[in-house]
């Protein structure tokens, strides 16, 4: 009998997680995917890792914290007597399951996310996404890159929407700061208008 060969596992193998979420999350999700035109499997995992390396992120996230974890260099104690609380129940029809592949990297540093959350890891994304997207500086950082590029009517009313959710209940900004972070975008976008403008000089030209 020949030699059985054990079948070697890719370095770069991506593991999928399946987090349901709101239907609202998943439409915001989506713009942000039409906008930069980017697959929405990877807006999913940019914005999840975005999330993972920001401490306002994580600072939110820790007070749902049962367990001890250390997430970027900071030390978070865990309160064991929290109830571990689990998804909301909400109608099937209010929610959906979104497919989102992840370095094996990012997956253990999810896993270890899940465990200070006493959830499931897919529960662990589900929170991280919509915290993440929570964060204006998260998201503005994410379609900051794409800012520069020129943008449709189309594109521009998603980007709007895209701002709209962010604005809905956010638990890290003021009233204030949002509504000035919103203004900033949209004047950006009106001023965009023609599309042989560049945003870049439609920003430059606004702090002028």
């Amino acid at each position: 009998m020949g030699e059985v060969r054990e079948r070697k596992v890719r370095s770069d193998k991506r593991i999928s997680i399946k987090p349901t979420i709101d239907l609202e999350l998943y439409e915001c999700i989506s713009r942000i995917h039409y906008i930069t035109t980017t697959p929405l499997k990877d807006v999913g995992e940019l914005i999840c890792k975005k999330g993972l390396y920001s401490k306002k992120v994580m600072d939110h996230l820790s007070k749902y914290f049962r367990k001890n974890i250390t997430c970027n260099g900071i030390a978070y104690i865990g309160d064991p007597t929290l109830m571990s609380e689990r998804s909301r129940k909400r109608k099937a029809s209010d929610t959906t399951r979104i497919d989102i592949r992840f370095t094996q990297k990012v997956a253990e540093q999810i896993k270890d996310l899940a465990y200070a959350l006493d959830r499931t890891p897919s529960t662990a994304v589900a929170m991280l996404l919509e915290a993440s997207i929570k964060n204006t500086d998260v998201v503005e950082e994410y379609i900051g890159s794409f800012v520069e590029e020129v943008l449709d009517k189309n594109r521009k009313k998603q980007l709007k929407e895209v701002l709209h959710y962010i604005n809905h209940d956010n638990p890290y900004k003021s009233d204030d700061e949002i509504l000035t972070f919103s203004q900033l975008i949209s004047h950006i976008l009106d001023d965009a208008i023609d599309k042989t403008v560049n945003a870049r000089i439609a920003i430059s030209d606004w702090l002028d």
